[in-house]
């Protein structure tokens, strides 16, 4: 059983749909090629950064300070000359560009067919608005996060699609099968959560904030068939591929709409039973989240619910880790990752209006696919060998009418 722990499932368990990138032979063998190399990095490479610091780097840290290291800070400095760490370091920033550049390749080869497809689905289409006037606030524009060249605001030609073609792709390769086949494992954990812990909430209005494709939205979407969902997003590219996705798996409830969240103005208070972000906020500036935090206060019906799924919070967690964690900071084009898994989140919500006493924070898990994770002999437990993806999830109800005073 442990051998199979280091084989990641082939990108041809990737669920498809009608405007999914059609990819040939040689596109499939690079893409495993990634993805055996990212599982090969993350668990037998890995492992030896931490000896090199407790080896190497700590005790040459203390013999010069006479202490511990106290922040990740001081950890990163000890460890950025370290060659170990130096090789996995590049290994892994390679991954990373070599997965945008395989996607890039894959889709610009088919591009005229792929926007073909998606203005089949979009075009005239009530539930897609576009917004020529949006502009890409310099939090977005600045980089190319993930490294994906033009990041996922970029046209390449007149109604692109090709950046949402080239991020729903590539996804299951860096994540090595843990979002599932549609690669929609933290939508699927909010609406399993919910299901699980609140069987009784039936949201009718749901707000997604930076939807890019869907995936997450998607199967809250087919959770909640009833409800009128919105998803919100600043770049155009990905909003026609999310849109032509979702018409494309049957889900018919979601509008996609071009917004910046900083200004949700079009929405009155108190419109939305349920709002969600997933992996969202860690993209935001420390001027624009609070912002956008507002907004979703603002726009919360009272006795609905906001949630967030991000990974943990920094805070109480050993310095070497926040060190690790905080490794996409610096190196794979995610520049306020750091900043955002420092902050006091239930401080930072409870001053947009909703109190620290109906906030909540728990973990989830994304459901494994028998797909990619077959049952075992036994048929009681999927074989996933723990590589299904855990978050946190942390948010909060507003009070009620008749509880806003109690609470306040």
């Amino acid at each position: 059983m442990s051998s199979h722990r280091k084989v990641p499932p082939t990108w041809d368990k990737v669920g498809k749909h009608a405007i999914f990138p059609e990819a040939k032979h040689d596109e499939i063998a690079r893409f495993n090629f990634l993805a055996n190399l990212n599982m090969h990095l993350s668990s037998n490479v890995m492992p030896g950064i931490k000896e090199t610091y407790e080896q190497d780097a700590l005790p040459a840290f203390k013999a010069e300070h006479g202490r511990e290291p106290e922040s990740r800070h001081e950890v990163r400095e000890m460890m950025k000359n370290a060659p170990y760490y130096q090789w996995w370091s590049a290994l892994r920033r390679s991954t990373m560009e070599m997965r945008q550049q395989a996607g890039r390749s894959l889709v610009l080869r088919q591009i005229d067919r792929l926007n073909a497809v998606a203005a089949e689905y979009n075009e005239g289409a009530d539930s897609l608005k576009l917004n020529p006037q949006a502009t890409i606030p310099d939090y977005v524009s600045v980089v190319d996060t993930h490294c994906m060249p033009g990041s996922y605001h970029t046209s390449v030609v007149e109604d692109d699609v090709s950046a949402g073609a080239n991020y729903d792709s590539g996804l299951f390769v860096t994540t090595v099968g843990q979002l599932g086949s549609m690669t929609d494992g933290g939508g699927r954990a909010i609406s399993d959560w919910l299901q699980a812990e609140h069987p009784d909430f039936t949201p009718k209005r749901i707000l997604d904030i930076g939807c890019t494709i869907g995936h997450n939205i998607v199967p809250i979407a087919q959770a909640f068939p009833d409800a009128e969902v919105i998803a919100v997003d600043v770049s155009a590219p990905v909003l026609r591929y999310g849109h032509a996705r979702a018409k494309a798996l049957g889900v018919n409830n979601i509008t996609f709409m071009q917004v910046n969240a900083e200004d949700l103005s079009q929405f009155a208070d108190g419109s939305f039973d349920l709002i969600t972000t997933s992996m969202f906020l860690h993209e935001l500036s420390a001027q624009s989240m609070p912002k956008i935090l507002s907004e979703i206060s603002r726009l919360q019906a009272p006795g609905g619910l906001s949630m967030h799924l991000e990974q943990p919070q920094y805070a109480g967690r050993p310095v070497f880790e926040q060190f690790v964690r905080d490794w996409d900071t610096w190196h794979n084009n995610e520049p306020f990752w750091g900043t955002m898994h420092d902050v006091d989140l239930v401080a930072m919500i409870d001053g947009t209006g909703l109190p620290a006493s109906l906030q909540f924070n728990t973990a989830v898990t994304a459901k494994v696919d028998e797909s990619i994770f077959p049952k075992t002999e036994t048929g009681n437990k999927s074989e996933d060998f723990g590589r299904a993806a855990a978050w946190n999830v942390f948010g909060a109800w507003k009070p009620k009418a008749s509880e806003q005073e109690s609470v306040a």
